[in-house]
């Protein structure tokens, strides 16, 4: 998927009527899964190269929709405006196309664990961001289906960014929970249809996802799981992902942390990153990428960062 980029114009009469303003519960109404974001018998999800984006990079953003995400949902939805202005502002990947999706709990019986929009560059991602079902579920099991997201990204997206180019995407799954160790073959087989042969460990999936993308987590630590287990949370992610698991200590600033993320894999000098957001922002995002750091030899454009 993909069309001609998001303008300012569109963004600003869609958010004045259906987010400024407005609660989580009144910005999110759906009920149910929409159809256009069931990941049940999908076969692909494509960010392909076009007239209007011939240099496509594929983002994938993965939002935690348990019950303690609330605020979360409400600062993507009200902010998605800043995070494609910055991304055209900025430029720290050609040709952005984004992706939501709706993360729960697959182990205690959400209804619908995974909910995955199309790629996007115009208005029709805010569209189908705000169509997300906010389930409002979860256990007590301390973790959600994380990698739920990571086996479809793998399994199910065909991007030409990596395929024409070699160039990854880049994934960010966020939320105040522990990494699920073990993702079940039968949760894949109800949630997404398909027959794998076996379950997949965490670190298994982080391999098969890891060929196409730049995977990141980004640890909200206003959650409250995370503000009552925050050292676990931050061991067992940063144990994952290394300092790719990223601290975000106010979410509402999510959408300069992933900015600056993919400003620094690109090879920008991380305080200069820093200092040029204004305030509390600089503080949030200095914390934010502080452990990223750039593979010995790897070039400024090779998007590799240490793990």
């Amino acid at each position: 998927m993909g069309g001609p980029r998001m303008a300012p114009d569109d963004w600003d009469r869609y958010s004045t009527t259906h987010i400024t303003g407005k609660s989580t519960a009144a910005i999110y109404t759906a009920s149910s899964i929409d159809a256009l974001l069931d990941p049940n018998g999908v076969s692909v999800r494509e960010s392909c190269d076009s007239t209007d984006s011939p240099e496509s990079t594929a983002i994938i953003a993965a939002l935690d929709v348990t019950g303690s995400m609330s605020s979360v949902l409400e600062a993507v939805a009200k902010n998605l405006g800043v995070m494609v202005r910055e991304l055209y502002d900025r430029k720290p990947v050609t040709d952005p196309h984004l992706m939501f999706m709706g993360i729960g709990d697959a182990e205690v019986g959400d209804r619908h664990p995974l909910q995955v929009s199309q790629f996007e560059t115009d208005i029709r991602i805010a569209e189908q961001l705000t169509k997300i079902y906010f389930e409002r579920g979860g256990g007590g099991n301390d973790h959600e289906s994380y990698t739920l997201a990571w086996y479809f990204a793998a399994m199910h997206t065909k991007i030409d960014c990596f395929e024409k180019r070699g160039k990854k995407g880049i994934l960010f799954t966020m939320g105040d929970e522990q990494p699920n160790p073990v993702l079940r073959a039968s949760d894949i087989c109800r949630v997404i249809g398909d027959q794998p042969e076996k379950d997949f460990k965490d670190t298994e999936l982080l391999e098969m996802v890891s060929k196409q993308y730049e995977v990141f987590h980004l640890i909200i630590e206003e959650g409250s799981h995370a503000r009552s287990h925050r050292g676990q949370v931050v061991k067992e992610w940063t144990g994952l992902l290394g300092q790719r698991a990223i601290p975000v200590s106010d979410c509402t600033k999510i959408a300069e942390v992933m900015v600056s993320v993919m400003q620094v894999i690109g090879g920008e000098d991380k305080d200069k990153i820093a200092a040029s957001w204004d305030g509390d922002t600089s503080l949030v995002v200095s914390k934010a990428i502080s452990g990223l750091v750039k593979t010995d030899g790897a070039s400024a454009s090779s998007g590799v960062v240490e793990l």
